[in-house]
Parts: structure tokens; C-alpha cells; sequence
């Protein structure tokens, strides 16, 4: 596995000692405080809370699992269809469906840290208000087996007209302020595709309010049409769009913001599919990778993934993933 790749002093990431303890499976990449067993987390929304691809999925051959967005009150999501598949990847309109804060801290995260408990688990954090976001993560924070939290900033700010929390920097400064006040534990705040090169902007902005790391990138709003009904594809119109097509684009995003923010951790998320393409997030500067819609279509993939970017670091005589992060060397 990934952690036996790693050497005994490996570099860490947002903290200030070098060491890092061992895990069962070696030595594990250290990321804001915590320790991984390999660099490959689950994206949000993709594995719910474990409990639903314990059957076909092997969590413990993985770094983390980010859960399923978790809302004050209960979210009955998009109408059907919710999914659908097109040559560049898949679009989907879920609706952040989950089953509230109540039910998540009596019953979902106690099974996984029942039955998971070395793995670590970053709670997806969604809400329509600063207020909501504040209540979610106060009221997780002191449940056990909970490593860190991912604030989605693209949820509509229902004060401000609307507009997404990441697109506004008072809203999203005000965001990250207030669940960073109820908790000790790392915060990443997940960006955007949308904001562009103003994604640095967004991501200086959470850091100097207390995130301890970013996300990126969340889903692109997109559409698909069936063209035999003119109708679109997924029940609720338009989408967010993942898989391959969304690589240069989460690859680009993790690059601007880790030369702008050194040292900053960065989970790079979007289009991976395979080792060599967790490889160029670590290169264009993450420290974590995520794995998506490649989980959707083959629930073994995040497994396929982490022995495949172990084998890549074989290929290149890499024997510390973390002395490749940010390598990448631009053009002259």
C-alpha cells in the first residue's frame, strides 16, 4: 500500500514538526494534524456514510472517506432521474440529500467509527445560512471518530439573494468565522470550478478566517439534453458536472492556489480515474486525492487507484509520495 512508499520522516503538511507516527499499514501521509494511511480519501456524496458500500469497498485500504453533506434538517433531494452518464463523465443533481443532523449523530457516524476506526472521516458540512453551518458543525464536534469537517461553499446563501457563500467573501469569511468558533478540529473549505482564477481569492480568504485546508474542486453546473424527449436528462434541469472531463480544471485550481498559499493542504479533487491522475494532483500541489465518480461507476476503484498511484511511485523511483507534492515544473 501507499503507506509503505513513504519513509519514517515523512514531510507533513500544514503542521510545524516533520515526524510522523506509524500506522498499521507503515508509515501514513501526515495532513493538518492527521495522520493517512495513503493519500486517497473518498469524496463527499460518493460513499454516503461508509455504511453503504461496506459490502463492495474495502475502507481500510484507504486514507478517509469525506461523508455524505450533512444539513440541519433532514433533505429529501432532487426529484428522479438524479444521474446520468455522457461521453465526458457524469452529471448529477442529488439535492444534498441526507437525513439530517439528528439522525447522522445518533446513527450514521457511530457505525463508522464503530467499524471503521482507522479511518479518517471528514464530516461534509452544507446549510442555506452562516447559522446552519455554525449548528452542524457545533453540534458534531464533539462526537467521537470525527477527524475534520468540509464546508461546501457552494450552497446558495438564502440572506444574500442566493449567491453561493464561496463567491462572496464577507458571506464566506463570515462562514468559515463562525463553524471555525465551535471547533477545534482541521476545516476544509470546498471551492468552486466557477470562481476561476478568483478561486486563490476565495481560498486566501477561508485560510485567513480559519480553514485549515481547501477542497478542490467541487462539481461544474452543467446540462444534458436527451434529445429524443428535448427534455433534460435529469429531473431537476441543469447539474453538477464530474468525472474526466473536470481533471485540468481541479489540476489547474489546486495549482494556482498551492503556489499562492504554500503549505497550505489541499485535497485535489475532480476526473480522477486512475493512479497517473491522483499522481498530477499531487504534483500540481495536494497533499490528499480524491475519488468520485470514478467510486460511482466501480465501487473498487478508490482501491484500484491507490495501488495504482503506488505503482507510479515505483516507476519513477519515488520512495516518499510527500517529496513529490508540488513539483510540478512550469514552462520557462
Amino acid at each position: 500500500m501507499l503507506g509503505d512508499l513513504v519513509t519514517a520522516n515523512a514531510v507533513t503538511v500544514g503542521m510545524t514538526t516533520a515526524s510522523v507516527a506509524p500506522t498499521e499499514r507503515g508509515t501514513g501521509v501526515h495532513v493538518a494534524g492527521l495522520v493517512f494511511r495513503n493519500p486517497v480519501v473518498l469524496a463527499a456524496g460518493t460513499a454516503g456514510f461508509g455504511q453503504e458500500v461496506d459490502d463492495v469497498l474495502d475502507l481500510s485500504a484507504l486514507g478517509g472517506i469525506a461523508t455524505k453533506a450533512v444539513s440541519v434538517a433532514p433533505r429529501h433531494g432532487a426529484p428522479p432521474l438524479r444521474v446520468s452518464e455522457f461521453a465526458g463523465g457524469m452529471i448529477n443533481a442529488i439535492g444534498l440529500a441526507n437525513p439530517g443532523l439528528e439522525a447522522v449523530r445518533a446513527d450514521c457516524l457511530p457505525w463508522l467509527h464503530r467499524t471503521h476506526p482507522g479511518t479518517r472521516v471528514i464530516v461534509n458540512v452544507v446549510g442555506n445560512t452562516v447559522e446552519e453551518f455554525e449548528r452542524v458543525v457545533g453540534g458534531l464536534n464533539g462526537l467521537p471518530g470525527i477527524d475534520a469537517f468540509e464546508l461546501n461553499v457552494s450552497c446558495p446563501n438564502v440572506k444574500a439573494g442566493g449567491m453561493e457563500f464561496g463567491a462572496d467573501p464577507v458571506a464566506l469569511a463570515a462562514l468559515v468565522g463562525a463553524s471555525r468558533a465551535v471547533t477545534t478540529r482541521p476545516i476544509f473549505v470546498k471551492l468552486s470550478p466557477t470562481l476561476g482564477a478568483g478561486v486563490v481569492d476565495a481560498a486566501r480568504v477561508s485560510v485567513e478566517h480559519g480553514a485549515t485546508g481547501l477542497t478542490l474542486i467541487n462539481t461544474m453546473p452543467g446540462l444534458v439534453i436527451d434529445a429524443t424527449r428535448r427534455k433534460p436528462k435529469i429531473g431537476f434541469g441543469s447539474g453538477g458536472v464530474s468525472g474526466p472531463a473536470l481533471l485540468p480544471l481541479g489540476l489547474l485550481a489546486t495549482w494556482r492556489v498551492s503556489r499562492a498559499l504554500p503549505g497550505v493542504p489541499i485535497i485535489g479533487l475532480g476526473g480522477i480515474s486512475t493512479g497517473v491522475d491522483a499522481a498530477q494532483y499531487l504534483l500540481a500541489g495536494a497533499s490528499l486525492v480524491g475519488v468520485g465518480t470514478a467510486a460511482l461507476r466501480d465501487p473498487r476503484a478508490p482501491e484500484r487507484i491507490a495501488r495504482e498511484l503506488a505503482a507510479w511511485a515505483v516507476r519513477e523511483g519515488v520512495r516518499d509520495l510527500t517529496t513529490v507534492i508540488g513539483t510540478l515544473e512550469w514552462p520557462a
